[in-house]
C-alpha cells in the first residue's frame, strides 16, 4: 500500500532556527528579533495534529525532551523510516545536532505497539561523511517499489545503493537544483508521489535527459503528473504527503502556503483524486525550512498481536 493511516509527530519543546543545517537548506529563514518562535510553532503543531485527527488519521504524538537541544526534532522523517514487512531503517544525518534525535526515546513507545522484524542501521556511514536523510532524501513509491532521489550533500549514491538493495527498490536518481542552480537539499521539497498523483517541479531537474526520464518513470508507473513552477516549489508545494483516513479515503496533506500557491486546474486535479488538507504551519516552514510532509513520520510497521490472539 502506498499510504498509511498512522503517522508519528514530535511535539516541539525548543523549536528554533538550526545553524547546523542552514548552510545547505536555503528554505530556512532566521527569526525576527523578539519573536516567540517556540510558542508559535507549538500552536501550529497542535493545530496540525487536530486537523489530521478530525479527518480520521491516527496521530501518535511524542513530546520532545528539552535536552539535548535538537531544534529540528519536529521533522522526524529524516532519521528513520518503517516498512510493512517489519523493517526499521535508521539513516545517516549530516547535521550533528540532528544525529542526537535518535537518542531521545522516540521509538520506545512505538515499539511497544508495533513489531520490528529487522533493523537496517545505516547511521555508521556518518563516520565516512556519507549521508541519506530518510524520506527527506528519498520519495518512495511503495506500490511500484521505486525510490526517487535527487543527489545533494545530504543524499549520497553509496547510501542509496545500500538502501534500495536491501529493500528491493528500483532507483530513479537525478540532480535537482533551485532557481539559482544550487542543489536542493531534500528530494521531498521538489516532489511528492501518491497513489495516483505525482507532484513535481520538473524545472528543477536541469539535465534534459534526467528530466525526461523522471517524467516518463512517473507516468509509466501510473501517476498523473502535476508540474510545479518555481514559485510553487518555493512555497513548499512539492512537500505534500498522501495519507488515508480510517475509511481508507485518500487525503493529501500540505501547508496552506503550498495550497494557496496552486492554480485552479492543479487544485481541481488534486480534488479529483484526494481530499486536500491544508494546514497552517507558517512559522515552522519559515524558521525550519521544512513543511507538512517533513513533520510526518509514516508508520507502516505491523502491530503486535493482542494477548488474546497470541493465546489462540
Amino acid at each position: 500500500m502506498q499510504t498509511t493511516n498512522t503517522v508519528l509527530m514530535i511535539r516541539p519543546t525548543r523549536f528554533s532556527f538550526n545553524q547546523d543545517t542552514a548552510a545547505n537548506n536555503r528554505f530556512q529563514r532566521p527569526a525576527t528579533v523578539a519573536e516567540d518562535v517556540q510558542l508559535k510553532a507549538l500552536a501550529e503543531f497542535d493545530g496540525y495534529v487536530d486537523a489530521l485527527r478530525r479527518h480520521g488519521v491516527e496521530v501518535l504524538v511524542h513530546n520532545d525532551r528539552e535536552a539535548p537541544h535538537t531544534p529540528d526534532s519536529i521533522f522526524p522523517n529524516n532519521w528513520w523510516s518503517s516498512h510493512p514487512d517489519g523493517t526499521l531503517v535508521l539513516y545517516p544525518m549530516q547535521g550533528h545536532n540532528r544525529r542526537l534525535e535518535r537518542d531521545k526515546g522516540v521509538l520506545d513507545g512505538l515499539l511497544d505497539e508495533y513489531r520490528v522484524e529487522q533493523v537496517l542501521d545505516l547511521s555508521s556511514l556518518e563516520e565516512q561523511e556519507i549521508f541519506l536523510e530518510g524520506t527527506g532524501s528519498m520519495v518512495l513509491d511503495r506500490q511500484q517499489r521505486i525510490c526517487y532521489a535527487g543527489y545533494s550533500t545530504r543524499t549520497h549514491a553509496r547510501a542509496l545503493d545500500q538502501l534500495v538493495s536491501h529493500l528491493g527498490y528500483e532507483l530513479c536518481a537525478f540532480n535537482a537544483v533551485d532557481r539559482q542552480g544550487v542543489a536542493i537539499y531534500h528530494t521531498n521539497v521538489m516532489m511528492s508521489v501518491g497513489t495516483r498523483l505525482a507532484v513535481v517541479c520538473l524545472a528543477s531537474v536541469p539535465q534534459p535527459g534526467e528530466r525526461a526520464a523522471l517524467r516518463k518513470r512517473l507516468e509509466t508507473s501510473g501517476k498523473q503528473v502535476i508540474d510545479l513552477n518555481w514559485e510553487q516549489l518555493e512555497s513548499f508545494a512539492g512537500n505534500m504527503l498522501e495519507v488515508h483516513n480510517a475509511a481508507g479515503e485518500p487525503l493529501l496533506v500540505m501547508s496552506r502556503t503550498a495550497w494557496q500557491s496552486l492554480d485552479a486546474d492543479q487544485r481541481r486535479l488534486i480534488e479529483t483524486h484526494t481530499t486536500p488538507l491544508p494546514v497552517n504551519i507558517d512559522t515552522i516552514e519559515r524558521i525550519g525550512g521544512g513543511s507538512a510532509r517533513c513533520m510526518l513520520a509514516e508508520v507502516f510497521l505491523p502491530r503486535h498481536s493482542s494477548t488474546e490472539e497470541q493465546v489462540r
